[in-house]
């Protein structure tokens, strides 16, 4: 009995995808996903580059999830995967301009525009409470 690549990979990342959907988190699958939900996104917009590496396991979904239990949070919560949704990733990335393509990373946006981005490296070097208090802090002057 053999399995694709692609079913392979499906199955393995799809914890990886619940740990954000449950917490309320919309996948963004596709472009198109991408450009409805950030092209015309009034409030905030919280999004997740999510990924396979230790890092966003370790750090990045578990800060994101402690982050989301403040009172004040972003008013629209929505995540990317990249490796797996390439061209979603890739679209979402075009708002995130000037930063260079990082994953995992976390991007907060405004009306449309990003006021807030944190890249891989802030993520890989850092424990899951001290992105927690970032994205806090960043709730606190941009969620208002």
């Amino acid at each position: 009995m053999s399995m694709s690549f692609e079913r392979y990979m499906l199955d393995m990342v799809q914890p990886m995808r619940d740990e954000l959907t449950r917490l309320g988190i919309e996948e963004l699958r596709t472009p198109e996903d991408v450009e409805a939900k950030l092209s015309n996104t009034k409030g905030t917009a919280l999004v997740v580059v999510n990924s396979v590496c230790g890092c966003a396991a370790g750090q990045c979904r578990p800060g994101v999830a402690h982050a989301l239990q403040n009172d004040l949070t972003p008013d629209h919560l929505y995540t990317v995967f990249a490796g797996q949704d390439k061209e979603a990733t890739a679209k979402a990335r075009e708002y995130f301009a000037p930063y260079p393509p990082s994953s995992p990373s976390i991007a907060l946006m405004k009306d449309g525009e990003l006021v807030h981005f944190i890249e891989r490296h802030q993520i890989e070097n850092r424990s899951a409470a001290d992105i927690s208090a970032d994205l806090i802090s960043a709730f606190e002057r941009f969620c208002r």
